[in-house]
């Protein structure tokens, strides 16, 4: 069996940096946390976020048990945070981009004007081999964020001026992650290799939006044929390129962050039609329950562990 999922391990700097704990202390609970959370879940391949150092991961990966390996993308966002992978298994970098693919042109991201034609925080795709002779090849990503950071004055503002602002931002937020989706529906059809019949691929990380949201079925391709629908498991033309969210599967829990009291899945798991067969089990790893968070990121500075569950999937290799 190879389990496989996706964590957002929520600021991942060391003590001191500007957006990692404050204290030593703060800093030791929060790898020991996240180091606790791995080595009982266990998994073989984990894409995970907001990476914002790279001695901080090499911090978590010491406290991990067995050899680990590791892979991390180029591109980070204002804030400093990209995405990358843990892994027991050994891995090779298959693509890293950031690029939004044309003829999508890049997407206003400011009310003086500014765009962007990047993702914020990339997308990386790796390849595995679960077992000899076959590969299995797991894209991760980090879309852009519901919680809004408006612009100055004052500096690092949560909270609008007025409710023309938090619905402009709103839009600009939401245009790009709709971006963003089509750049790793992009990526996915390079990794299908034109049939995802036949090519066992993985695309997971931290949506920022649920199951049903316009911007995570981008990333679905055809419709027809989900799990829970009428015409599932019965096979169609869109299978080829069709990527199955395995959000559904989960039997209990399907949380994975608390925002105002709300509990959200914007965690996903998405996987190809070759894939789909060899799912056992779909869980999210969440040992404590989740902190509810609020729209100012700020009060989590200093918190252990990370706002979001881990979510997994047992595939049988």
């Amino acid at each position: 069996m190879t389990v496989i999922g996706t964590w957002n391990l929520e600021n991942l700097f060391r003590f001191g940096e500007k957006f990692g704990p404050k204290t030593k202390a703060e800093y030791e609970a929060k790898i020991k946390g996240i180091a606790a959370t791995v080595n009982r879940l266990s998994p073989d391949l984990l894409g995970i976020q907001e990476i914002g150092n790279l001695d901080a991961l090499a911090d978590v990966v010491g406290l991990l048990d067995g050899d680990w390996h590791t892979a991390h993308s180029r591109h980070a966002d204002p804030r400093g945070i990209f995405v990358g992978f843990l892994s027991r298994l050994p891995l090779t970098v298959v693509k890293d981009t950031a690029v939004l693919p044309k003829p999508l042109s890049s997407v206003q991201t400011e009310d003086d004007g500014s765009s962007s034609g990047t993702m914020s925080r990339g997308g990386l795709a790796v390849e595995v081999e679960p077992k000899p002779g076959h590969t299995l090849r797991v894209a991760v990503c980090h879309l852009k964020s519901k919680l809004l950071t408006f612009p100055p004055p004052p500096d690092a503002r949560h909270f609008p001026h007025d409710e023309g602002e938090r619905a402009r931002c709103t839009a600009y937020a939401l245009f790009r992650r709709g971006a963003e989706a089509v750049a790793m529906r992009h990526l996915a059809d390079e990794l299908l290799q034109g049939d995802g019949r036949k090519h066992d691929l993985a695309v997971l990380g931290d949506f920022n939006d649920g199951p049903t949201a316009a911007t995570t079925q981008i990333l679905y391709g055809p419709p027809g044929s989900h799990i829970g629908t009428g015409g599932f498991g019965r096979p169609d033309d869109g299978d080829r390129a069709r990527l199955w969210n395995l959000a559904p599967l989960i039997k209990k829990d399907a949380v994975s962050r608390v925002f105002e009291g709300q509990p959200e899945l914007i965690d996903h798991i998405l996987v190809s039609h070759a894939l789909l067969p060899r799912v056992k089990k779909v869980f999210t790893g969440a040992l404590e329950p989740l902190p509810d968070i609020t729209e100012d990121p700020a009060e989590r500075r200093g918190k252990p562990v990370s706002d979001h569950a881990p979510v997994l999937a047992e595939l049988a290799y």
